[in-house]
């Protein structure tokens, strides 16, 4: 496992930004810089279960073992999913994942806030990763400084 990390300084208060990431209208639009129709289900509570997934393509499913409002979510994947949500926890690409860990952290200075993200992962998603949150990050920005 590696990690990887990305931040982006956004102006607007933390609760803002922690809302704008976790709201199901909002999630949608920057999720898309992983897979366009990117969504999720289930409650951001402490120790629940979320899926994360493309309607087309299926995802992940994670659990939420750190859930502290406006500080800091932990997620634990735990499975991978196919479109339909069925559990996938046998195939190689499956063992590879399951296991990895996000970290999204959320730190106020004055009017701006620092969005930490953490990912503790296999190096084969590094591409995806890197590929991705550069651009999640810059949408989250545009969303919350609207």
């Amino acid at each position: 496992m590696i990690k990887l990390n990305y931040s982006i300084e956004i102006n607007a208060k933390k609760e803002h930004v922690w809302k704008t990431m976790i709201a199901p209208e909002t999630y949608p639009k920057w999720a898309k810089a992983f897979s366009e129709g990117s969504t999720f289900l289930g409650d951001w509570k402490q120790g629940e279960t979320l899926i994360f997934f493309d309607p087309a393509l299926g995802g992940t499913k994670a659990v939420l073992e750190v859930f502290k409002p406006y500080d800091e979510i932990l997620a634990k994947h735990i499975s991978m999913v196919d479109k339909d949500q069925k559990e996938n926890n046998e195939d190689e690409m499956a063992k590879k994942w399951i296991g990895s860990i996000e970290r999204y952290t959320f730190a106020e200075a004055g009017n701006n806030t620092k969005l930490k993200i953490e990912i503790t992962t296999n190096e084969i998603f590094t591409k995806m990763f890197d590929a991705g949150w550069p651009k999640a990050l810059d949408i989250i920005k545009s969303l919350c400084e609207k």
